[in-house]
């Protein structure tokens, strides 16, 4: 896709550039990080909305690039990172024709799910147009990983990082990813987008399944597991440490 090429009259694109890196032309974007705050609270005309998609073409250096429709809609990229902690549900296997090659002898349907854990360093690109909701983006990559469960377990948050500090900030379902990543400019430093488990109060333990439920019991066990040891080796080294004092006092000379 290139800059003045026609827009796809649908929001959410089958292509998948993640195999190809986004370069920079500049460490920094070209929007400071306070005007990037300002301008994600204001809604921009269609003529600011041009020269900002011309500005943020002009910042990158691959295909990832942002199409005005000149109406004051525009389509583009975004990335979004994966930090989930908990296991992802996948749709059964399909049947077999013989049922007892699917390990039901008596002919009945299996329906179990299949939960796996996706890597931490997992991300996705979408091709989404600027009306684009939070809502739709997070069933979106549902979608491109086929996982069943419900979205509304999933939100999206927006990360930013000033001064060596992060803040991260979940996002409404209404709100505009791609607004978003216009205002603030191509740099994943500045603003970056990230989906995570939806944390909101008490967990509603009964909407799991028995294999969701222990999965999170192996994944508590081994969190503990490596607490034991982080302890243990700071409990040893500080014993070695004494241990050392001790033989240089007692040493004569």
């Amino acid at each position: 896709m290139t800059y003045g090429s026609k827009a796809s009259d649908s929001w959410f694109s089958q292509d998948d550039p993640d195999s190809e890196e986004l370069y920079f032309t500049a460490y920094t974007s070209f929007f400071h990080k306070d005007e990037q705050i300002e301008i994600g609270k204001q809604e921009l005309s269609a003529e600011k909305i041009q020269q900002r998609v011309k500005e943020y073409n002009a910042q990158i250096n691959s295909n990832l690039y942002m199409v005005d429709n000149k109406d004051g809609t525009y389509t583009g990229f975004i990335k979004v990172h994966f930090q989930l902690v908990r296991p992802i549900s996948l749709p059964p296997p399909p049947q077999s024709l013989n049922p007892a090659e699917d390990g039901d002898p008596q002919g009945g349907r299996m329906k179990r799910r299949t939960s796996f854990y996706l890597p931490k360093d997992a991300a996705k690109h979408l091709h989404i147009s600027s009306e684009t909701r939070v809502r739709e983006v997070i069933e979106a990559l549902l979608n491109k990983f086929t996982v069943v469960d419900n979205p509304a377990k999933f939100a999206l948050f927006e990360r930013t990082e000033k001064q060596s500090q992060v803040s991260m900030r979940k996002l409404s379902h209404d709100e505009r990813p791609l607004y978003l990543r216009l205002c603030a400019g191509p740099s994943e430093t500045v603003l970056s987008l990230v989906l995570k488990e939806n944390q909101t109060g008490e967990v509603n333990w009964d909407a799991f399944s028995f294999p969701e439920l222990r999965n999170f019991l192996r994944i508590l066990q081994r969190e503990e597991e490596e607490h034991v040891r982080q302890i243990v080796r700071r409990y040893t080294l500080a014993r070695d440490m004494m241990k050392q004092a001790m033989a240089r006092i007692t040493t004569p000379g």
